[in-house]
This record gives C-alpha cells, sequence and structure tokens, in this order.
C-alpha cells in the first residue's frame, strides 16, 4: 500500500476534463490503473479562445476536442459523459443526473470554474456568460442576430440592439471588447450596408481603477490606450447595478439601453454537493501540498476548485489554466512514484509564475514574463504562438492558423453563421 493508498489495479475516477483533469488523465495513460474521466461535455474545451468563437474568427469545433479520441489507444482510461450531482465519501461513489452511480476507489475532482453573479438573481438570469464553448456561441448567435434585429426594430428601440455591455476589464473582458472592436471597424459595415457603425457601442465596465487590474501599471496602461483607441468606451470605477434585459443601470446612476449584456466579472468553484463545509473554503476544496483533502486518504482536488496554502501563496493560487495543469503534472507524477514505492521521492506543490499576457486586438498586446514586460506587436505574436502551442492536435492548429492567417491577410472571416435563435415575432411596420 502506498503512501496516497494508491494500489495498481485501483478505479480511480477523475470528475473534470478541463486543464487539470484532462492532463492528469494523459499522465496516468500507461500506469496500472483503472482511469474514468467524468465530464457532461464531451470534448475538452479551450477556454483561452472562448472570445474568438463569440466574436465570429473561430469555428467551436477548432478548439474542442473529443475525449474519446484523445484517449482512443488507451486501454485504461475510460470516459463516462454525466453531471455530477452528488458525491458519497463514505460509501465511495458518485452519483450522476442519469440516476446512476460510479464507484471509485479514489476520486479526483477537478470541476473548474462557474461564472459568479455574486448572488445577483438579475444578472444571472439576463445576461451572457462565457465559461463553456456552448455560451461562447450563444453570444455569437446573440450580437450577429441584434444586428439583423436591428434593421427591423421601431427607430426607438434600435439603439438597444447597438449597445453591447462587457462587465469586467480581467483578460476575458478586454480580449472580447477588442475582438468586437475589430468586428465593428473592418467586418461588419461590409455585410449591413444600410446600419449606421458609428452608432454600434461596445462599453466595458470594471469596478476598479484599472482594465487587467491584476497586471502591471504599464499594461494597465497600455490596454486601456490600445481599447479606446480602438474605439470601446471604457468606464472604471463603474458598476453595473441591475439589468432588466432591456436597460442597464449603473452605479453612476446613468442608463444605458442593451439587449446584450455579457458578464465577465469573476468565478467560483464548481463545488459538488456532499462534502461538509470544512472541507471547503472560500468555495474550493481545502488540499494539503500534494493536492488531498486534508480529512480523506482518498480524495484530491485540483486547479481552480483546490485551496492550497503554501508559502508563497498563503491565500491560495490564482485560479489561472497554468496552476491548474502543473498542480495535474505534479500528482501525477507523485502517484506514478506511490505505485512504485517510491514515497520518498514525493514532491509537493509550489506554483512558478510564468507570467501573464492579455491581447487586445492586432498587433495589440501586453506580455509579462518573470524577467521582461512588453507590449505591441512582438507580444502580439508571442501571444499567437503561445496559444498555438497549448492547442491539443496537428488538425486544430492547421485550421486555427489558417482562419487566423486569413484573417490577418483579409481582415474578415467567414464564420457568420447564426445557428439556434427562438426568433420573436413582432409586428413590423415597415420594411
Amino acid at each position: 500500500m502506498s503512501e496516497f493508498g494508491i494500489k495498481n489495479g485501483d478505479k480511480v475516477v477523475i470528475i473534470g476534463g478541463g486543464f487539470a483533469g484532462l492532463q492528469l488523465a494523459r499522465n496516468l495513460m500507461k500506469a496500472d490503473l483503472k482511469i474514468v474521466l467524468v465530464d457532461k461535455q464531451n470534448h475538452h474545451q479551450f477556454q483561452p479562445l472562448f472570445y474568438q468563437v463569440a466574436s465570429g474568427r473561430l469555428e467551436p469545433s477548432s478548439i474542442s476536442f473529443p475525449f474519446r479520441k484523445i484517449f482512443q489507444k488507451s486501454k485504461n482510461v475510460d470516459f463516462r459523459m454525466a453531471d455530477i450531482i452528488g458525491i458519497n465519501p463514505i460509501e465511495k461513489k458518485i452519483m450522476t443526473t442519469y440516476d446512476r452511480t460510479i464507484t471509485y476507489d479514489h476520486l479526483i475532482i477537478a470541476t473548474g470554474c462557474k461564472t459568479n453573479f455574486f448572488g445577483n438573481k438579475q444578472m444571472s438570469e439576463n445576461t451572457f456568460s462565457m465559461k463553456t464553448t456552448q455560451e461562447s456561441i450563444d453570444i455569437r448567435n446573440k450580437i450577429l442576430f441584434s444586428f439583423e434585429k436591428e434593421i427591423f426594430a421601431r427607430p426607438e428601440e434600435k439603439q438597444a440592439w447597438m449597445n453591447i455591455v462587457i462587465v469586467g476589464a480581467g483578460p476575458t473582458g478586454v480580449e472580447l471588447s477588442g475582438a468586437f472592436a475589430e468586428l465593428k471597424r473592418d467586418v461588419l459595415p461590409k455585410d449591413y450596408h444600410n446600419i449606421d457603425f458609428s452608432k454600434f457601442n461596445i462599453i466595458l465596465l470594471e469596478g476598479s481603477k484599472y482594465t487587467l487590474n491584476n497586471m502591471s501599471d504599464e499594461s494597465k496602461n497600455a490596454s486601456r490606450k490600445y481599447l479606446e483607441e480602438m474605439g470601446v468606451i471604457v468606464k472604471t470605477e463603474t458598476m453595473i447595478e441591475s439589468y432588466d434585459g432591456n436597460v442597464a443601470i449603473l452605479s453612476t446612476g446613468e442608463k444605458i439601453p442593451s439587449k446584450n449584456v455579457i458578464w465577465a466579472a469573476g468565478v467560483t468553484g464548481n463545488i459538488i454537493e456532499g462534502m461538509e463545509t470544512k472541507d471547503i473554503f472560500k468555495n474550493r476544496y481545502v488540499v494539503d501540498r500534494l493536492n488531498k483533502l486534508k480529512r480523506f486518504d482518498n480524495i484530491y482536488a485540483l486547479g481552480d476548485v483546490a485551496y492550497m496554502e503554501t508559502p508563497n501563496y498563503p491565500n491560495g493560487h490564482p485560479q489561472v489554466a497554468n496552476v491548474a495543469i502543473n498542480q495535474a503534472k505534479n500528482l501525477g507524477k507523485n502517484i506514478l512514484k506511490s505505485l512504485k514505492n517510491e514515497n520518498s521521492n514525493k514532491k509537493e506543490y509550489e506554483y512558478n509564475d510564468l507570467g501573464m499576457m492579455a491581447t487586445i486586438g492586432k498587433h495589440k498586446a501586453v506580455v509579462e514574463l518573470p524577467f521582461i514586460k512588453f507590449k505591441g506587436v512582438l507580444a502580439w505574436y508571442i501571444w499567437m504562438f503561445l496559444h498555438l502551442m497549448l492547442i491539443l492536435s496537428v488538425r486544430n492548429k492547421i485550421v486555427i492558423f489558417f482562419n487566423w492567417a486569413w484573417s490577418y491577410l483579409t481582415r474578415d472571416t467567414s464564420l457568420r453563421i447564426i445557428t439556434n435563435i427562438n426568433y420573436k415575432k413582432e409586428k413590423v411596420t415597415d420594411i
């Protein structure tokens, strides 16, 4: 029996096929273990490029990778498509929405994050979030549909279809704002000759003083400068107080008519029912330096949903992809060592911050590495290269590179397809 309690032939269930869950499953592909990967989607989603799906630059299939395809050559990794609704740690089983249970010897929770509406039900019901491929598609559909709707709208309703409000100026909000600004400048006027796009407003709201608030002052200032040069209306130290689907009321008292409000203001851990409150802190599972829940010998948590205090991060690690990937790598190595009875060589986790980056538009990006900070054209090329290298398959790398090259050369995209819109019948007085 190893120190982890994991032995050859055990059944290890991984909940969540995001960066952490997928990385761990791949690390254990050749181990003498029965691996079951469970996810409510049948594919891995490359979240950093969701904004490009939402803005019509990439097809969803370009950043989606079916789990069964990834593991088709692996004999010990099985996949189950199911939504987990509960954990029973005493009986060592998880419950799914299909009224079926999955038993385990060891459980790894890597459920990632969901959008944090901070308890505001009105926002959760009326705004768009962007945490899944489908939500990105929904945004693309609704934004494109807005221009079709504007053509038929009554004069007093037209501006509401032409205002996009994005809440939150972190990397997601900044990148999405920049993408929509380029659509406004380069693409949409070619498609809609009878719409005055000078009235199309992209409004970015941020409660703090700066865009990209977690980066350096240089990057904060550069990102705002880039956005405003591209025509984005940036309102810092401003929050949205209410939104009923038609009018956004800001903390300043300003009222903005809008049919499209996108919420990018925060995330919170995806907690599964069944664990006690003492196992959870700040909506994350409390784990030790080996990613093991402190009260259990056979349950672990990884990535966004893991709360780990270390000397360098006494308040827990940031909820970013690099943490998730490297925690999974570390846990995978420790499990393999334990199977060989090499527990003396196990390694505790500590995050080595490799930096941050964000792209705002063509030739406009900011990059912060441990040894240097820079912006502009070089930063943009580096952002593109690093994200392309993180894409799983060679085929998808080629498809994405082709799409990026086509957009770069033509300032256009051919992916403006509207699907699955529920058209609301309205009386049209004049066509």
